[in-house]
């Protein structure tokens, strides 16, 4: 199997570096080929505008949509973003790698999925019609593909528990993975979060190392996250609003999954 590993973390030597050498070497090991796009390493540009589009007119009014859309069907995209979404044409799994900074992944990953989620590539595709809103949440230009979350935070596991002060992780993630990752169409697996990372001591790492190395095993077993596919009939359409009768009088992230 292909798998796309997009790293963000700016110090080689840091957990997050030695992690991601870890599931390389491991990956390989088991056969797998791996590309790795070291984000800080290629110094990604991380903002999206005209100059990612190298036929916009510099004095035509920005409209991001439609910059992104008209460099995608006329194959002037800048060449970075090009390159990126080769990459992830050919991986059958993708994983995004990084710590968690101010309750999300850092800029520069933040600035690569704009960048590189161009309309015509990962939205914008797909019929529009009274049953059919597009082909996203479930399906589009990643379905059949795998991704997961591999994400280190310095706060205790507790700190991010159903009660927890900083509010359960799954909610934390949520527009990652399904926002990000299963709007496109990825099946996506449950993350793997490491806590408390200024105690990692050596025994603690060989622990993590061998939890992450069953991880990966399972990229391509493991159950996915029960997200509800949008076009399969639990939304009305085009309100795009859960049906009354699906998870009734509850609201928020949970109600997206089908876990009945």
């Amino acid at each position: 199997m292909n798998v796309l590993i997009v790293y963000a973390h700016p110090e080689p030597r840091s957990l997050n570096g030695s992690l991601k050498n870890f599931s390389v070497k491991h990956l390989e090991e088991a056969g797998h080929h791996v590309h790795v796009s070291d984000l800080y390493a290629m110094n990604w540009k991380v903002p999206l505008d005209a100059h990612d589009s190298t036929a916009w007119q510099a004095d035509r009014r920005f409209d991001a949509s439609l910059a992104s859309k008209q460099a995608f069907e006329t194959g002037t995209q800048s060449q970075d973003i090009a390159l990126e979404q080769e990459k992830l044409r050919w991986a059958d799994a993708v994983i995004l790698q990084f710590p968690l900074w101010w309750f999300s992944m850092p800029a520069i990953l933040k600035g690569w999925v704009e960048r590189v989620y161009a309309y015509g590539f990962a939205y914008g595709v797909g019929e529009h019609s009274d049953t059919h809103w597009g082909d996203r949440y479930g399906e589009g230009v990643m379905a059949g593909k795998r991704a997961m979350l591999l994400v280190t935070t310095g706060g205790w596991e507790s700190h991010y528990s159903p009660r927890g002060i900083n509010g359960q992780i799954e909610d934390m993630l949520f527009p990652i993975q399904h926002g990000i990752l299963y709007y496109p169409g990825f099946d996506v697996v449950p993350p793997f979060v490491v806590y408390r990372t200024g105690r990692t001591d050596e025994t603690r790492f060989s622990q993590i190392q061998e939890a992450l190395g069953q991880r990966l095993d399972q990229l391509w077993t493991a159950a996915p996250i029960a997200f509800r596919p949008q076009n399969a009939g639990a939304y009305d359409i085009p309100a795009l609003t859960l049906r009354s009768d699906l998870a009734p009088g509850d609201v928020g992230f949970g109600v997206h999954l089908a876990n009945e």
